[in-house]
């Protein structure tokens, strides 16, 4: 008798055994967030089943990724642009990328702080702090094969909490710290928004004065000023959780809805006023208290704001001092009060800042702010942080958008080829010693006429031409012509400088 395929296997078999082929398959999730499902597994049931994944079931075996099939014959053409929100680097868009992150490492050096740097993969559980965070739902998450859940990380600072944490006591305070590192978040795109950039961070650990608040703005002035961004180009909005914190306090708000209506308040220049009345509402706060809120987040001046809450509030005073430094430092005319500001993440406690484009045609530029209870949500000790959030791709815009970007064409020194082939091993040995002297050289590893050389050495913009010809080697000697001005001469190899 012919046996009947079995087409079912899963539901022959104690449930036990459906929930072991139900986790292994788990180990087969992309990197999309939670919302993304796979499509075979519906409510606990397999709609279609593949052979790979019926060779998983009989064997107990996990992969991470899906066979190819056996019968492709032919080669597939492959999309050559890479994923979505995300970028190559090219040579002339890496000697951009290099050139911005030396301005970022330099200024931060010349602040004296010392850069470090943290895993791109962590641990969901740190970016997952708080609810209502957009965050939440722009993580790059899956669990791994030890049944862990891990995410790309979006942002930087809750790494730097956990480093400040391990640390302990290990270290004085206060710590100076930066780092350049490459971010993941599945959001909606927009100008100078990736899925994927890099941000500068800057972060001082263990003062609790605004002089830091001063110090980070101090730096990102610094910044700009060097890749020639001026004050009638940029400025950075500046306020104080505080000031929210007390209209609550003064209304019997709870403290558990600060965060959550921080992060509704700052989507105030993304959508309507009525949709943020309406998730205000959600949280529980009354009419009369969201008119009063929408009042005060309106004020555009420190004496206004004093005028609404009196000359006792921490806020105000801390305000005023930070004010008072940007004159002493002479970034005044960079920052301005807006009560709006609020910062979209959670973890902010005191003064925050946003640096914005005066054109308005480009998104937040940068932003900070003061974050002093971070760690004890990661069961730390507390203690006073601030620090701020630079991404790359958006200075970019910037910078294209006043024409300040910088020529940064291919430079080497010297461009190096054998005029016969048989020379090719002393033209080597030539680009050899040159190369020990620490200067750049660019050989030409084949057969090429003059004319192809000239030209090549046009593109990469060669200081100097050695040719390796036979009447000048036999005498130990190499010509060299001086491409800018036309000179030309012989010289002892040894004597090649």
């Amino acid at each position: 008798m012919r046996a009947i395929p079995n087409t079912s296997f899963l539901s022959h078999h104690h449930p036990a055994a459906v929930s072991a082929v139900l986790r292994s398959l788990r180990h087969c999730i992309p990197l999309f967030p939670r919302s993304f499902s796979l499509t075979p597994i519906v409510r606990g049931q397999l709609t279609s089943t593949s052979s790979a994944e019926l060779d998983i079931a009989r064997t107990g075996r996990s992969a991470s990724i899906a066979s190819p099939p056996s019968n492709l014959n032919t080669a597939q053409k492959i999309d050559v642009n890479p994923p979505k929100g995300t970028r190559d680097f090219p040579p002339e868009e890496m000697r951009l990328r290099n050139w911005l992150f030396q301005n970022f490492r330099e200024v931060s050096q010349s602040f004296g702080f010392e850069e470090i740097d943290f895993p791109v993969l962590e641990s969901e559980a740190l970016f997952i702090r708080k609810a209502g965070e957009e965050i939440r739902d722009q993580l790059y998450c899956f669990e791994d094969r030890g049944n862990r859940r891990v995410a790309l990380r979006p942002e930087l600072t809750p790494s730097l909490a956990r480093l400040v944490i391990q640390k302990g006591k290990s270290v004085s305070l206060p710590l100076k710290w930066f780092t350049i590192g490459q971010c993941w978040r599945y959001e909606r795109m927009t100008r100078g928004r990736r899925r994927e950039h890099y941000q500068w961070n800057m972060d001082i650990i263990g003062v609790s004065d605004v002089t830091a608040e001063a110090e980070l703005i101090s730096s990102i002035v610094t910044f700009f000023k060097r890749i020639g961004i001026t004050a009638s180009d940029v400025g950075f909005k500046v306020s104080s959780r505080k000031v929210l914190q007390e209209v609550l306090r003064r209304y019997s708000v709870p403290e558990s809805s600060f965060g959550r209506v921080c992060v509704i308040i700052d989507k105030i220049e993304k959508i309507p006023i009525d949709d943020i009345k309406k998730e205000l509402r959600s949280t529980e706060l009354s009419d009369e208290v969201i008119e009063e809120l929408l009042q005060i987040l309106s004020v555009k001046s420190l004496p206004n704001l004093e005028e609404k809450l009196g000359d006792s509030v921490e806020a105000i005073a801390e305000l005023k001092k930070l004010f008072s430094l940007a004159e002493n430092y002479g970034f005044s005319e960079w920052i301005q009060f807006d009560a709006s500001i609020v910062r979209g993440l959670a973890y902010y406690t005191g003064i925050v800042f946003e640096g914005f484009d005066r054109e308005g045609k480009l998104r937040a530029i940068c932003g900070g702010g003061r974050y002093d209870r971070l760690l004890s949500t990661f069961g730390g000790d507390d203690i006073p942080a601030c620090g701020f959030g630079f991404g790359d791709a958006v200075v970019i815009e910037l910078l294209k958008e006043r024409q300040l970007l910088p020529e940064l064409n291919l430079q080497v020194e010297n461009i190096i080829c054998s005029l016969d082939p048989d020379l090719q091993g002393a033209a080597s040995a030539v680009a050899a010693k040159l190369r020990e002297k620490g200067q750049s050289v660019d050989l030409v590893l084949e057969n090429k006429p003059l004319k192809w050389v000239f030209k090549r050495a046009a593109r990469i913009n060669a200081r100097r031409l050695v040719l390796v010809g036979n009447d000048e080697w036999q005498k130990g000697m190499v010509k060299v012509k001086i491409l800018a001005s036309g000179e030309q001469y012989e010289v002892e190899v040894d004597d090649l400088e």
